[in-house]
């Protein structure tokens, strides 16, 4: 299953090979992409069942990643949101997982990781997926 994935990256040539190499190697659709804080809050949390995994940086050309961060905090399980940084430092990560991020991933060092990750969560999406679907039809036919 493909995951919806929603970029934000202010550098457009790391956004557009970010874009098609992950539509290339992994289960991934995109669904948007936009440069600056304010664009991506207001795209991931007005269209929240539209999306299955947010990419994000935390230095923007407008404001700052971690804002959009805390402004996600409250989504679906079901959704995900990553870091892609050249600042993945420890103290970084672990003020990435106080604001509710799911991984955070090097840019000059883990794409790989991040590639992996992608296939994963596709995996999940689709169990949850097929899981649904069986319940709901378990209820149909208990109801019948």
């Amino acid at each position: 299953m493909k995951m919806r994935t929603y970029l934000v990256e202010d550098n457009p040539t790391i956004r557009d090979n970010l874009i098609s190499t992950l539509e290339e190697l992994a289960p991934v659709q995109s669904v948007g992409s936009c440069e600056t804080e304010d664009e991506g809050t207001e795209w991931l949390t007005h269209h929240e069942g539209q999306w299955d995994l947010a990419i994000v940086d935390l230095f923007l050309k407008q404001g700052s990643g971690l804002r959009i961060l805390q402004a996600c905090r409250e989504r679906s399980p079901l959704q995900k949101i990553v870091v892609f940084s050249n600042y993945a430092t420890r103290e970084m990560r672990m003020r990435c997982a106080e604001l509710g991020v799911d991984a955070v991933f090097d840019k000059s060092t883990e794409i790989d990781c991040l590639l992996a990750y992608c296939l994963t969560q596709s995996r999940k999406l689709e169990t949850a997926a097929n899981d649904d679907s069986r319940n709901s039809l378990d209820s149909r036919l208990q109801s019948a």
